[in-house]
């Protein structure tokens, strides 16, 4: 790691990232941080444009600083959706300059936007890890999280109201059988209506014919001779 004068006011320090710049001292707004230095590359030359590695910063369709160099603090600066600083090109000069955008306080991470054809080629196949990608993250799993949870409560109460209906649509057969059983029980028990033409016991003798009448006389007539 370089060595810092103690009197700049940036220090390199652990990040989400690996390794990043951080400020030791205030940065207001507009103020020059550290400049993004190395060789100049020329595209027209086959040796330079063989040139890649993660830190070529391009200035034009000719020149291009190879900021891999260790001592180019600059390069320690992570990239940020929402930084608090931007990089300040002059062509012309083939120089950059990292300049705040916003105040910085001290301990606070700098950071910059390292433009679209970065991103593409760097950093969105593996994910943008800087804090407002993080933030939007946290935002859809929390997002995500809940949306779950309302399906299952839901899902829970969808089955609540069946087991209700189930269990009301037993209860109704479980009483319909019960009456049917009491009404068959009292039928057996006598207490059910008489059956029309039913038939009534008497204890009169049936009457008898004349003849037969006058035959019996007769057979008690010669029983007395």
């Amino acid at each position: 790691m370089p060595a810092i004068s103690s009197n700049k006011p940036y220090r390199v320090g652990r990040s989400r990232t690996g390794l990043g710049l951080f400020a030791t001292k205030p940065i207001k707004n507009g103020a020059k941080i550290v400049r993004y230095f190395g060789p100049l590359l020329d595209s027209r030359k086959k040796k330079d444009d063989a040139i890649e590695n993660k830190y070529l910063f391009e200035l034009n369709g000719r020149w291009t600083i190879d900021g891999s160099v260790r001592q180019n603090i600059a390069r320690y600066i992570n990239h940020a959706c929402k930084p608090n600083a931007e990089s300040d090109v002059k062509p012309r000069k083939r120089r950059v300059v990292i300049r705040a955008i916003k105040n910085i306080e001290p301990g606070e991470e700098i950071n910059y936007d390292y433009g679209t054809d970065y991103f593409k080629a760097y950093l969105k196949p593996i994910g943008c890890k800087c804090d407002a990608c993080e933030k939007k993250r946290k935002k859809q799993r929390a997002e995500a999280r809940a949306e779950k949870l309302r399906l299952k409560a839901k899902a829970e109460r969808k089955a609540l109201r069946k087991a209700e209906k189930q269990a009301a649509k037993a209860a109704k057969k479980l009483n319909g059988k019960t009456n049917g059983a009491i009404a068959n029980g009292n039928l057996l028990n006598g207490h059910g209506p008489t059956r029309a033409g039913a038939r009534k016991t008497s204890s009169a003798k049936p009457p008898i014919s004349a003849k037969t009448a006058a035959k019996q006389a007769g057979e008690q007539r010669a029983a007395v001779n």
